[in-house]
């Protein structure tokens, strides 16, 4: 058994695998395992994550790992006052944070099942009788969350992705102090020389019964190939013969967002000083956001710059960028930053350019169940496809436990 991609799909997935008493082997084209969750040094020397971090209680599969390595796991501080940009007073405030919620919610009940429109998001939002405060409220939280332009997704597929996650705690709710790829790495000690790193996987043949995988250092054989990287780089790989045209329809239709990651780092929280929590929620610009981010008597603020917006920022001075908006925000002590680390995903070229790739073909409503079938012994997986939280970690996991059952008693 082939496993293509150690991000934590198919980490989850090999692992089950090897565990029901199969030969597995994972091929991870890049020189570390994580997919959209990893960590670098900043120019302090300390480690911090580069994509995926965060969880919450509601996210079970990650918080069982988290407990069974013995990570550290460091709450999100969250006390004090959120600060929006432009700037509100606090009825107003409460009243357009309320409707962009509602918006949220409304979007969910109205559209999830409604699977003959062909609106986009933007279409959607148009209709609705809320202030302007609260639709670009809305349009920042879903193009910082999914980091694509409201214009670009069909109002049925955010709705239906939207629906299936369920947390109530606040998603952001804790990080690990190790990072989030150390949760990656130990998955992947537990599959000891069967993962093969820098590997990258250039085209799968059907020969025979069995799958054939063929790389830059050779080729590998086996009786089944589960393809567990984001839904745009699956649909890189080259198939001999052709896959069947729904198959290779369905894997045509996303298309993967555009996000920066920033880590700023404090010599204090000055914000907390101030009440404030750290939380900044921008709606001009679009798709901007700002959390506190300390772990470890590290004071910092975590930013993301998601859709659009980063594709923007990307062509200027992304520090500068980052120190005006934070100024402008939290006041001139923001610009005494100790460090300022940032992570551009938009060129990514195993991943993508966002944390989850999303569906933007109106009319793809069975794209999904035809990915989630496969064409045995060629089957797929990635969090985008999970019954639960899709395209975050804990959906990640989900999904490649999942397919790793249905290979599993296929076989």
């Amino acid at each position: 058994m082939i496993v293509v991609g150690a991000g934590f799909s198919g980490l989850a997935a090999a692992t089950d695998l090897n565990s029901a008493g199969l030969d597995v082997v994972v091929v991870e084209a890049s020189d570390r395992v994580g997919g959209k969750a990893g960590a670098t040094v900043n120019g302090l020397g300390e480690r911090l994550d580069i994509g995926g971090q965060y969880y919450c209680d509601d996210m079970v599969e990650v918080a069982r790992l988290v407990e069974r390595h013995a990570l550290t796991v460091v709450p999100t501080p969250v006390q004090g006052e959120i600060v929006t940009q432009p700037p509100l007073d606090i009825a107003a405030r409460a009243v357009s944070y309320a409707q962009s919620v509602g918006l949220r919610e409304k979007l969910k009940q109205e559209m999830a099942d409604d699977r003959n429109s062909r609106d986009s998001v933007a279409d959607w939002l148009g209709r609705q009788d809320v202030s302007s405060n609260a639709k670009a409220g809305f349009r920042s939280m879903i193009e910082g969350l999914w980091c694509l332009p409201l214009e670009s997704v069909p109002a049925w597929h955010l709705a239906d992705t939207d629906r299936r996650i369920t947390n109530e705690q606040f998603e952001l709710q804790y990080s690990l102090a190790e990072t989030m790829q150390a949760l990656a790495d130990r998955l992947a000690a537990g599959l000891g020389d069967r993962v093969r790193l820098s590997t990258p996987v250039r085209a799968v043949e059907l020969r025979d019964g069995h799958v054939r995988v063929v790389m830059d250092t050779g080729a590998l054989a086996a009786r089944a190939v589960l393809i567990a990287v984001p839904p745009v780089a699956a649909s890189r790989i080259v198939h001999t013969p052709a896959l069947d045209a729904p198959l290779s329809g369905a894997l045509g239709v996303w298309q993967s967002g555009s996000v920066i990651k920033a880590r700023v780092r404090y010599a204090t929280p000055f914000w907390r000083d101030r009440g404030l929590s750290g939380m900044v929620m921008w709606r001009d610009p679009v798709g901007l956001f700002c959390c506190d981010a300390s772990m470890d008597g590290q004071a910092a603020l975590g930013v993301f710059a998601g859709g659009p917006l980063a594709r923007v920022w990307r062509r200027g001075d992304i520090r500068a960028l980052i120190l005006d908006h934070l100024a402008a925000a939290l006041g001139d002590e923001a610009r005494a930053a100790l460090d300022v680390w940032h992570h551009d995903w938009c060129d990514d070229p195993w991943s993508g350019g966002g944390y989850g790739d999303l569906i933007v073909d109106a009319g793809a409503h069975t794209a999904e169940d035809i990915i989630r079938t496969g064409q045995p012994p060629l089957h797929f997986v990635f969090s985008e496809l999970s019954p639960s939280f899709p395209g975050y970690i804990e959906g990640a996991l989900i999904a490649g436990r999942a397919a790793a059952a249905r290979i599993a008693a296929g076989l």
